[in-house]
């Protein structure tokens, strides 16, 4: 099918051939390299019409010779358009209606946190319909070990990373059970990336409950945390593992957007 549908002289004729490009690309979805040979067989077109169309790909940089003169491969191009879209996508657009379905689902407060420096900032919050809530503001200041969403941080950068942070920062308390003994914290860190989620208790405030799960972009690298947060009381063992289960999908689900894959 044409992409446009104009009728007649050069319109036409670039649509179709702009329309059979396309087409041809797909076939590189799943293999690194295909030859002229391959693509006449799959398609039934006329070996010239392939080498026009290939020709043009090359000179746009959309394809380049393959390794030892074998067949053509993906050309640069697709490398610099591919960062220009990761660089552009914004991920407090991406997440804010994910996140409204999450709080939608469980009614408790959805908070989106990312790194910066030594500590976490949070970029965008969902709240609850409860009467007693936890209150976080969008700009809000947290350091990277203390408190679900922002500990979630910490546990995905690497060993280096986590050694000079805690080289660098003096661990101090914030409530009555921030994790301020060093060798503790990398123990919770290392759980924590093991099984892909933390759980804090009192560790900002007073009688406030957080589950932190890792947001993860095209790359493979935790870019953000998702937390569902709220009383203590909301957060007893047995509402753990439906809580967990929604953020979860819910972070995947970002994730997904974002361009990663497992």
């Amino acid at each position: 099918m044409d992409i446009y549908k104009f009728e007649g002289g050069r319109v036409l004729e670039a649509s179709k051939s702009l329309s059979r490009a396309l087409e041809l690309l797909v076939h590189w979805r799943d293999r690194p390299t295909v030859t002229l040979d391959e693509l006449v067989a799959v398609t039934g077109w006329p070996k010239t019409t392939v080498h026009r169309l290939v020709t043009s790909l090359v000179s746009a940089g959309l394809l380049a010779p393959g390794t030892e003169g074998y067949g053509y491969r993906l050309g640069l191009t697709w490398l610099e358009y591919g960062q220009l879209v990761a660089d552009r996508l914004d991920i407090r657009a991406i997440s804010l209606p994910l996140m409204k379905q999450l709080c939608d689902e469980v009614d408790e407060a959805v908070n989106l946190v990312v790194a910066d420096g030594d500590e976490a900032i949070y970029i965008e919050k969902v709240d609850c319909n409860h009467p007693v809530r936890v209150y976080t503001r969008v700009g809000r200041r947290a350091p990277l070990y203390a408190g679900a969403c922002p500990r979630i941080l910490l546990a995905y950068k690497s060993d280096e990373e986590i050694e000079s942070y805690l080289q660098r920062v003096d661990l101090k308390a914030y409530a009555s059970r921030t994790l301020t003994d060093r060798d503790k914290l990398i123990s919770v860190l290392r759980e924590s990336r093991r099984k892909g989620y933390t759980v804090s208790y009192a560790e900002l405030e007073e009688g406030t409950a957080a589950i932190g799960l890792p947001i993860f972009d095209h790359r493979g690298q935790c870019v953000a945390g998702l937390s569902l947060a709220g009383p203590d009381t909301r957060f007893q063992e047995k509402d753990i593992p439906v809580l967990l289960a929604a953020a979860r999908r819910t972070a995947e689900e970002i994730s997904k957007s974002l361009g990663y894959k497992r």
